[in-house]
């Protein structure tokens, strides 16, 4: 029930096209990596499609895709497990960043945080050498306090989205149902 104490029955959440594009939670239970978690994957809340589940997912996904760590999957999931909120949708979330978006992405939460820190952005060359090793040293700390910022801000602008979107469309169904049924 809304504030206006109108009921909003789920049959009008957007569940049948978010089906179509998270995997199955059975098959999911199975995957190696995710059997380290044993018995919390049978939280049913963890497999629900309702706005507050899939809202959450969206903030997880996201700070888990901008944080510059190796098993950002990992993540997402430990995180969607300890909040109870839908697995899959944070898993798929994190793939934001991939081998064609990490660049620009990292580049850019790396320069946020240099001006964050106040240092000047030291100019790298991205190959593998001991060089390239010593000047990552360098970059770390930027890099990773500009991807948090840039985490947090995606992921409570991606939750208030999320929520405001759901529930437009939660009221639009509601008022064509309205409308079908003052016609007849």
């Amino acid at each position: 029930m809304d504030n206006k104490g109108v009921n909003l029955p789920s049959s009008v959440m957007p569940r049948k096209f978010l089906k179509r594009y998270l995997p199955d939670s059975h098959e999911m239970r199975k995957h190696p990596h995710l059997q380290r978690f044993g018995k919390r994957l049978h939280d049913p809340n963890l497999w629900h499609l309702n706005r507050r589940s899939i809202s959450g997912a969206v903030a997880v996904g996201l700070f888990s895709a901008l944080i510059p760590l190796p098993g950002q999957m990992f993540i997402a999931a430990a995180l969607a497990i300890l909040f109870r909120i839908n697995l899959p949708a944070s898993v798929i979330l994190i793939w934001i960043t991939n081998p064609l978006t990490i660049p620009p992405i990292f580049y850019a939460t790396y320069r946020l945080g240099s001006w964050l820190l106040q240092r000047p952005p030291t100019d790298i060359k991205f190959e593998l050498s001991l060089q390239a090793l010593t000047e990552m040293s360098h970059i770390w700390e930027p890099l990773f306090l500009g991807s948090l910022v840039t985490g947090l801000v995606a992921a409570l602008l991606g939750f208030a989205l999320t929520r405001l979107l759901w529930r437009l469309h939660i009221i639009s169904r509601m008022q064509k149902r309205m409308q079908r049924s003052r016609r007849r």
